[in-house]
């Protein structure tokens, strides 16, 4: 076989391995800044001592609206 061909398919097979293995490191790094975000909202949300039914009430309070969604995916097509 060419050794051209075989160097290429070493080096694929390197980069999959490295891919492979960042992905993995990323999807690490992913939970990790989940977990401090999390505790970094539980802190801000103890800090004015709000209790967790304030907390959802609030959060329920300013969810975006359903209705301006709706009306920006329902244009009129001119006739």
């Amino acid at each position: 076989m060419n050794p051209k061909i075989t160097k290429v398919r070493t080096r694929m097979q390197r980069n999959t391995e490295r891919i492979a293995a960042l992905q993995e490191e990323n999807k690490e790094l992913q939970k990790e800044l989940t977990a401090l975000e999390n505790l970094e909202i539980v802190g801000m949300v103890r800090e004015i001592g709000m209790t967790p039914d304030q907390l959802t009430a609030l959060l329920s309070g300013i969810r975006p609206d359903s209705s301006a969604k709706e009306a920006t995916t329902s244009v009129e097509k001119p006739e």
